[in-house]
């Protein structure tokens, strides 16, 4: 049964005036000089796949899979993204092509890495993917001198041996090892019929030598572990890879190591199945994962995820015991800091206006609704009130019913925030989660971005969670409740 219909009764009964349409575009005046913050960039010629993030002289270098769905044989050349403030990013188009002929190892781009050698050159490593070719996967190399140019180097090119599979060789990330005086290659592949990701070494970044497995999936499903990273923050070595299977989503490991063992963290993941392929990256003082959230098939909100999407950057907060947590980034925090309008258009009259916010009495089904932001926006919001069995949160597109069509769910009951596309929370399944612990709670901090059609949420620096709304743009959005007296206060929404 439908929440709205279950509901509906009570809450037309106690809805104020609907002061306002549900396809607003008001919730504050905007500067007609403020350039808009991109939280969650894309580009006009490409949706954004694999990222493969490169720090380099005070710029954050994000090199690509540009899903271009042009129909072509070829598909994913590298594209460039580039920002100094995570706020705005300049688009420096595709920078490394895939092949022109039918036959040619790299028809199709896959993941890898950027880095530069000792002497300033840049090297790109790539996987060359053809579906019609075998081996179907192959380790590349191309050197350029201002990342932008890139010559091949096909003499270069290495293929699975006889420990690995053939079918799965690919997401190259290499870096160098001062210790050891050589560079590190980690290359995603099968053995024995499980994950593994295989450990290569070469003092010259041409000549490759096998030193076997270097890690192998820890998690039962025999899944590959896609586009990982190897990087040392702190006192603390870290591993990253995104399982291709049965989650789709982001891991992590720890070690003190660089050799291991690396550690699987009681909470060993940072997002959703929102946000994929993320590889982590440092300034050299803040630590970033960075990834993407999916199209939905039609892009239609009501559907599931497709293949690339809009770039998701996730800030990293590092704690004692070398666990980490996704929190919003504090470039974005300092520059989105144009507060908007926080009057209801609609509100049941059984909430309590607050200060700087609402109390809900816990009757059945209630809201607080507001307009819609004019471009990106930023909510935050402290939460308090909440009992064993509450479900509350935020929505986006209401309804004619005023009911949110798409939902992130505080479900107290089994301990996490969900979203929802779809109105029917009291039958319908999630489509996203987190696993958050309530107990011992008495309040939390909510802050929720919302920009191109993505959102993201950020509950206590703990954990995120990203989602496709594309109706989350445009449309009015509400704190609502469920048979749940939560208060919603110190509320705040910029842009």
């Amino acid at each position: 049964m439908r929440k709205h219909r279950l509901l509906l009764t009570a809450l037309s009964a106690v809805l104020l005036g609907a002061c306002g349409s549900n396809n607003s575009s008001g919730g504050g005046t905007s500067d007609p000089d403020r350039v808009p913050v991109q939280v969650f960039p894309t580009t006009d010629g490409a949706l954004i796949g694999d990222t493969m993030p490169f720090w380099d002289d005070g710029v954050m270098n994000v090199f690509y899979l540009a899903d271009q769905r042009d129909g072509k044989t070829g598909y994913h050349p590298w594209g460039l993204l580039r920002t100094k403030d995570f706020c705005t990013y300049e688009d420096m188009g595709i920078v490394i092509p895939y092949g022109e002929k039918d036959t040619d190892q790299d028809i199709a781009l896959g993941t890898g890495c950027v880095m530069k050698d000792q002497n300033g050159l840049y090297h790109a490593f790539y996987t060359g993917h053809n579906d019609y070719y075998d081996p179907k996967e192959a380790v590349m190399h191309a050197t350029s001198s201002d990342m932008l140019s890139w010559t091949k180097i096909p003499e270069d090119t290495f293929i699975a041996n006889d420990k690995y599979s053939r079918e799965d060789f690919r997401d190259p990330y290499v870096f160098y090892v001062p210790e050891e005086q050589q560079y590190w290659m980690l290359v995603v592949t099968r053995s024995e019929g499980t994950g593994v990701i295989a450990r290569y070494t070469s003092k010259d970044l041409s000549k490759w030598t096998d030193e076997g497995i270097f890690f192998t999936d820890d998690m039962g499903f025999g899944t590959n572990m896609e586009c990982p990273t190897l990087l040392k923050y702190g006192d603390k070595w870290y591993l990253s890879f995104s399982d291709q299977w049965p989650d789709r989503v982001v891991h992590y490991r720890i070690s003190d190591s660089i050799s291991g063992p690396f550690v699987k963290p009681e909470k060993d993941t940072m997002d959703g199945n929102g946000f994929y392929a993320g590889r982590m990256e440092t300034d050299g003082t803040n630590l970033y994962i960075v990834g993407w959230n999916g199209t939905k098939y039609d892009h239609d909100d009501a559907n599931d995820y497709d293949w690339a999407g809009n770039m998701v950057i996730h800030q990293l907060r590092q704690h004692p015991d070398g666990t980490l947590t996704p929190i919003l980034n504090e470039n974005i925090a300092e520059t989105m800091t144009h507060e908007l309008s926080e009057k209801p258009v609609v509100m049941t009259d059984t909430v309590k206006k607050l200060k700087d916010g609402f109390e809900l009495a816990g009757k059945q089904y209630e809201i607080v609704q507001f307009e819609s932001f004019e471009d990106s926006g930023r909510i935050e919001a402290d939460i308090s009130g909440f009992e064993g069995d509450d479900m509350f949160g935020l929505a986006f597109a209401p309804d004619l019913d005023n009911v949110g069509t798409l939902n992130y769910v505080f479900n107290i009951a089994e301990n996490r925030i969900e979203f929802y596309n779809t109105d029917e929370l009291i039958d319908g399944y999630p489509q996203s989660y987190m696993d958050y612990d309530f107990s011992g709670k008495d309040s939390v901090h909510m802050t929720v971005l919302a920009d191109s059609g993505v959102t993201c949420l950020y509950l206590d620096d703990e954990i995120a969670l990203s989602a496709r709304m594309y109706r989350s743009n445009g449309t009015n959005w509400q704190f609502f409740g469920i048979n749940a007296g939560v208060t919603f206060d110190n509320i705040a929404v910029y842009n």
